[in-house]
């Protein structure tokens, strides 16, 4: 029964393939003095009775380095897309020209930036322990292999599979902090 084993590699490294995509999402969040329509994804809109992600509702646009603006559809949701970006903690206060929201990114001091930094350290941290999840999962699936009669070489050489994607993983995502916190520091 043993030589039937086979664990899902494929499964395992999707799943922690979703964790960097989510880590590199959370970064493309934080706010790094640069204007960037991505800063605006995790803002939700109350539209039409339901919480809409703003770009459903509005285009956005970076015209210049310093500056986003939001070109809202439907006139009736100008004050509620001003309200959600308001409360939606990037700390930027959006200026209304019609159905355009502009919203001026300021330059960032020196405590925000360290702010900033202690944040993505904290998505990285998520990520990370996203990743050891499915790490573990990999590993109890080995264990019940060998509790079903698989043999010692096999469960050695599953175990170090598992394991070095793990080390992979864990490894881009100490160099997507590291990158990201080199973007975050630069004045």
């Amino acid at each position: 029964m043993s030589d039937d084993f086979e664990l899902d590699t494929k499964d395992l490294e999707r799943r922690m393939d979703g964790a960097m995509t989510s880590l590199r999402t959370e970064f493309a969040s934080l706010r790094t003095g640069r204007a960037s329509a991505s800063m605006l994804e995790p803002v939700m809109v109350d539209a039409y009775g339901t919480q809409t992600p703003i770009n459903q509702v509005g285009t956005v646009n970076v015209p210049e380095p310093r500056m986003v603006t939001v070109n809202v559809w439907d006139k009736g949701l100008v004050n509620k897309v001003e309200k959600a970006i308001r409360e939606s903690g990037l700390g930027i206060n959006p200026q209304m020209n019609g159905t355009i929201i502009m919203l001026p990114i300021p330059e960032l001091n020196e405590e925000r930036r360290k702010e900033l930094t202690k944040v993505a350290a904290q998505y990285a941290e998520n990520a990370r322990v996203a990743i050891r999840n499915v790490r573990r999962d990999g590993m109890d699936q080995i264990k019940k292999a060998k509790a079903d009669g698989m043999s010692e070489d096999d469960q050695k050489f599953w175990e170090t599979e598992v394991q070095e994607m793990t080390n992979l993983h864990i490894k881009s995502v100490d160099d997507a902090l590291e990158a990201k916190q080199a973007e975050i520091m630069q004045v």
